[in-house]
């Protein structure tokens, strides 16, 4: 079976099967895991995006709001893949190909027989579903259900410890973008209740709302988690004068030291197999006295914006 995957967590989710050497063709933002890059990238952005958050998100409403998504496929190489399979999505027009890119894409390639799997995961139960559903299209159910099975444990036994150690649920904000401010929905409130939480603003299930500066004066959390979508840490701590300027004051999270940065492109925002080390990486921020086990395991996926407003390592001193 020759395999094209359009979005990064398909791919880590063909990787996950066990169908790695069918991939013929992935999206130009596949970085995970280690060993694709003599894999034919299928996708690009239909213009160059500018720098900062603001600057980001402006562009990116100007590109839809001529109805066309911001990435496209690449039609000649994906001719050239071959694939008897494409594993894409319909959640977010912002994030991949449109599903109305890929139908026109294969119009292009008329006559040519190629199964489509679309995935719209909007909680975790979706995303595990989403990994069994691309072990049966790869002929590897078994191996996705075993692999579907092994991360429900893992999210489960997290749970578990929250639940036997928690000694409180303080109040969690995850922002998943900096200018304008949205709040991380979907699976994030499930993940935060997991990591032994209160999630504030949003529901599961629910689309990634944006707040302005009256709403975000509203409220007070006690735990802030940043991880703007598509965003390596590296590039969140460049945004330091805008996390500065994106925060009230008198929010605990901020007098406290609670404010923590972290890969937003890796981990939280891409909904594959590794939401179960996002869910670690928020509980190692919400109780890390209760996770001292994952505080050590990803000190290096998280970076603390102390009272001062200066970004510091993780774990922060106490």
């Amino acid at each position: 079976m020759r395999i094209a995957s359009l979005l990064p967590s398909a791919t880590e989710m063909v990787c996950a099967v066990g169908a790695r050497d069918h991939l013929v063709g992935v999206s130009h933002e596949c970085d995970f895991p280690p060993g694709l890059d003599g894999v034919p990238s299928l996708t690009r952005p239909r213009s160059t995006m500018p720098q900062g958050s603001g600057a980001i998100d402006q562009a990116v409403r100007e590109i839809l709001k001529n109805a066309v998504s911001v990435y496209e496929v690449d039609v000649d190489r994906l001719r050239a893949a071959k694939p008897d399979l494409i594993v894409t999505q319909t959640l977010c027009e912002v994030c991949a190909v449109s599903t109305h890119d890929v139908q026109r894409a294969l119009r292009e390639l008329a006559g040519e027989d190629v199964a489509v799997v679309s995935l719209e995961p909007t909680r975790l139960a979706d995303v595990w579903q989403d990994l069994r559903r691309v072990g049966e299209a790869t002929d590897r159910l078994e191996a996705g259900n075993a692999a579907a099975e092994q991360l429900e444990e893992r999210v489960a036994h997290i749970g578990r410890r929250s639940q036997a150690t928690n000694p409180g649920r303080p109040g969690v904000l995850t922002i998943e973008w900096l200018d304008p401010v949205m709040i991380g929905g979907l699976w994030m409130p499930e993940l935060v209740e997991l990591a032994g939480g209160s999630p504030l603003v949003t529901e599961t299930g629910q689309h990634a709302p944006t707040l302005d500066r009256e709403a975000l004066e509203s409220l007070d959390p006690e735990v802030v988690l940043i991880k703007p979508c598509g965003y390596s840490l590296d590039q969140t701590q460049r945004e330091l004068p805008l996390l500065r300027a994106a925060l009230p004051p008198h929010w605990r999270a901020v007098t406290e030291g609670h404010v923590f940065l972290t890969d937003g492109n890796a981990y939280f925002n891409r909904p594959g197999p590794r939401l179960v080390e996002s869910l670690e990486i928020l509980a190692a921020c919400v109780h890390p006295d209760a996770f001292p086990d994952l505080v050590d395991r990803h000190r290096e996926a998280l970076r603390v914006l102390d009272p001062q407003g200066q970004i510091q390592d993780f774990p922060p001193p106490r």
